[in-house]
C-alpha cells in the first residue's frame, strides 16, 4: 500500500472553510434563536438619529459614522467622515463616502467585501453630525449666514440636527410683520438641480398641531416672507411661540428709577417693561403714561394707559416708546411729543 505523505500548507485551505462553515453555522443558529428583550437583532440599515434625521440625510466631511460588520470585528469601527470626503477601512482602502445616505454607504460597503467575506452584513450609524451653514433671509430679526455646530442632546449619545426653527431662533426670531405661514426652503441637490419647498409654521401655532420641522443641510437657503398689505396674524401667539425673538427693544423714559433702553420679552405689557425699567419714581403720574408706536403704515400712535394698578393688557412691539410723566404735568400729550422727538431717529419715529 503506498504511503502518502501530507502538507501542512496544502491543508490550510480545507482548514480554512471548516472554520468559516462553523462561523456561519454559528451565525444561523444565533438568527434562528429567540432573542431575549435585552439584546434586540440587529437592523441593516439602522441610524441613531433616526427621530431627528430624515432618511434623506447625505454624508458630508465631518460627520461622524458607526460601521458595524457582523462577525468580523476589524471591520466594525468609528470614523469621521474626512475632509475629502472619504473614510477608510481595511483591505478596501479609501471609499467615497459624502454625498450616500447611510443607508448608500452601507449597501456600497456590502459590496466592496462581497469578494473578500461571507455574506458580510453591514450596518452604518450616524452618531454626530458635521457643522452645517444656512442662510436665512426675509423677516427675521438677524438675516444672514448661520452655522450649526454638532450639539449633544442632553439626554441622549447622539447630538441634535439642525431644523427650521432652531435656524430661526439663531436669526433673533421672526419679525412682527412675518407671515410664518409661507417660509421657503431651498436645496441644492448632489446632480445640480435645486429644490423649492414651502413650510406653513403657523399651523402648529394656532392649532397646535404637530407640523414636521426639516432639517436642514448644508447650504440650505431660508426665506420668511412680510405678510401681505391687510393679513394680519395673531401677534399674542406668535410672541409666545418658538418662533419669536427672546427680547424686544423698548425705550422706557421720564419718571421711571432706569430710563433707557431695556430688553423685554415679546408678549410683555406696558407695566412689564415700566417694572423692568426699574419701577417708576414717587413723582410718576401712573394714571396717564404714553406709549408710542408706529403702525403698519408708518403713521404714529400715541395711546394713554392708566397704570396706578400696575397692571394692562396691552403688548409691547419691538421699537416702542414708554412715557411715565411727573406728575403735576398739564399735558401729557404735549410733555410726550416733546421727550420723545430726540428719540425719533432711533427708533424710526421720524417727525416725532
Amino acid at each position: 500500500m503506498a504511503n502518502f505523505l501530507l502538507n501542512p500548507l496544502s491543508l490550510q485551505p480545507v482548514l480554512l472553510s471548516v472554520c468559516l462553515l462553523a462561523q456561519l453555522q454559528a451565525v444561523a443558529f444565533a438568527q434562528s434563536a429567540p432573542v431575549a428583550p435585552s439584546a434586540p437583532a440587529p437592523a441593516t440599515a439602522s441610524l441613531s438619529l433616526d427621530s431627528t434625521v430624515p432618511q434623506g440625510y447625505r454624508l458630508g466631511s465631518g460627520d461622524q459614522i458607526q460601521i458595524t460588520v457582523f462577525g468580523y470585528e476589524e471591520y466594525t469601527d468609528t470614523q469621521t467622515v474626512l475632509p475629502d470626503g472619504t473614510i477608510s477601512l481595511p483591505l478596501l482602502g479609501s471609499v467615497i463616502t459624502a454625498g450616500l445616505t447611510p443607508d448608500q454607504l452601507s449597501q456600497t460597503l456590502k459590496l466592496k467585501l462581497d469578494p473578500l467575506l461571507v455574506d458580510p452584513m453591514v450596518t452604518v450609524s450616524l452618531l454626530g453630525l458635521r457643522s452645517v451653514k444656512v442662510n436665512v433671509a426675509g423677516a427675521v430679526q438677524r438675516p444672514g449666514p448661520i452655522e450649526f455646530s454638532s450639539e449633544r442632546q442632553p439626554d441622549s449619545d447622539t447630538d441634535t440636527a439642525p431644523v427650521i426653527a432652531s435656524a430661526l431662533i439663531k436669526a433673533g426670531g421672526v419679525t412682527r410683520d412675518a407671515d410664518i405661514r409661507r417660509v421657503t426652503l431651498k436645496r441644492a441637490l448632489p446632480n445640480g438641480e435645486v429644490t423649492e419647498s414651502t413650510i406653513n409654521l403657523w399651523e402648529s401655532i394656532s392649532n397646535g398641531s404637530v407640523t414636521r420641522d426639516f432639517v436642514l443641510q448644508d447650504g440650505d437657503s431660508l426665506f420668511v416672507p412680510q405678510l401681505a398689505a391687510g393679513n394680519q396674524l395673531d401677534q399674542r401667539l406668535l410672541s409666545r411661540s418658538r418662533f419669536a425673538p427672546e427680547t424686544v427693544r423698548v425705550r422706557v423714559v421720564g419718571e421711571v428709577k432706569q430710563p433707557g433702553e431695556v430688553q423685554v420679552p415679546p408678549a410683555s405689557s406696558v407695566s412689564s417693561a415700566v417694572a423692568i425699567a426699574g419701577g417708576p419714581t414717587t413723582d410718576a403720574k401712573l394714571s396717564q403714561v404714553v406709549y408710542v408706536r408706529m403702525n403698519d403704515t408708518g403713521q404714529m400712535e400715541r395711546q394713554v394707559v392708566d397704570l396706578r394698578n400696575l397692571t394692562d393688557s396691552y403688548q409691547i412691539q419691538e421699537g416702542d416708546v414708554v412715557i411715565v410723566p411727573k406728575q403735576g404735568i398739564a399735558s401729557v400729550l404735549d410733555f410726550a411729543a416733546r421727550l420723545v422727538a430726540p428719540l425719533g431717529l432711533l427708533f424710526g419715529f421720524p417727525g416725532l
